[in-house]
């Protein structure tokens, strides 16, 4: 199980009355954090450096060498470089809806991005959390995107500061 992930089981959720879309989802997860982040260290998106997927086009490691706090986390990097990119412009790099997958979130659901599963679309980060979801956001962001504009604000508001 992730940091800072709750998972409720389909059983539970019928219990207490909740309908779960989607015959081949287990379990439906909750978060209390606007960002991504290890509850234990802080750190954002397990430590990935949010700019070398711009940079590198892959999900590659940062280090405590080069860190930076932002959003109530803290964001690794693999070089000063991008430390510096990020800096002047968190909105460009840091991922979209706080590395929370998108998919998911039109579907009105939180659940936490991984890494390794991520796309860039118009000049964003998005992060996934399983390929399949991944795949179908990238066949058609747009009808992704209008879903989640729609769901976002109220999920945020669940979310802690």
């Amino acid at each position: 199980m992730r940091p800072g992930i709750a998972l409720i089981t389909r059983r539970l959720c019928l219990l207490a009355g909740i309908w779960i879309v989607g015959a081949g989802w287990p379990a439906v997860a909750a978060t209390t954090e606007r960002i991504v982040v290890n509850r234990f260290t802080g750190v954002a998106i397990e430590g990935f450096d949010p700019v070398a997927y711009f940079v590198a086009g892959a999900a590659v490691q940062g280090t405590a060498e080069f860190e930076a706090n932002l959003w109530g986390a803290v964001w690794r990097f693999r070089n000063e470089g991008n430390r510096a990119s990020f800096q002047a412009h968190p909105e460009i790099y840091g991922p979209q809806f706080g590395g929370y997958d998108p998919a998911d979130i039109a579907r009105g659901v939180i659940v936490a991005g991984n890494p390794h599963f991520f796309a860039i679309v118009a000049q964003r980060l998005y992060l996934f959390s399983r390929e399949d979801n991944r795949d179908a956001f990238v066949a058609d962001p747009e009808r992704f995107l209008y879903e989640v504009a729609k769901r976002w604000p109220a999920l945020q508001e669940k979310l802690g500061q």
